[in-house]
């Protein structure tokens, strides 16, 4: 990824900064990650560098296709590595993430393009509801 960016910024007449590489290098190992928790993690080798800095370079890194922003409900969108290809289950009452692969909205994605000539990235957004975990805590507390 660090070669592909460097190439991408070279081909913009950009150069591959100090900066850019602690925020790749921290979006890559967070995961997902608010622009917050990203610049706690870039002040960790690097004090100077600002919020302001973050989200410049989080908008520079996503128009290049590196990373992308999620919104797993409220509050500052989450950031990952491109390469993140799947719908994001999110249990609205411990807050954990889950993960499944796009391809199971492909029916849904269908319906939208054929019912009202809508693209879905289903990426971009999560589904939001209850963890096995918790659901399995809800059905003992009834029972």
């Amino acid at each position: 990824m660090d070669t592909e960016l460097r190439q991408t910024l070279h081909r913009r007449g950009l150069r591959m900064t100090p900066q850019r590489q602690l925020v790749l290098d921290a979006v890559a190992e967070l995961g997902h990650a608010t622009p917050e928790e990203i610049c706690t993690k870039v002040q960790e080798i690097a004090p100077a560098v600002n919020i302001t800095t973050i989200y410049r370079t989080l908008d520079l890194l996503e128009q290049l296709g590196i990373v992308r922003h999620t919104h797993l409900g409220h509050g500052a969108p989450t950031y990952a590595t491109g390469e993140h290809e799947h719908v994001h289950l999110v249990c609205h009452r411990c807050g954990t993430v889950g993960e499944v692969d796009a391809d199971l909205l492909d029916g849904l994605a269908g319906v939208l393009a054929a019912e009202a000539g809508f693209t879905l990235d289903p990426t971009h957004v999560a589904l939001s509801g209850l963890c096995s975990r918790c659901e399995t805590s809800d059905s003992e507390v009834d029972a």
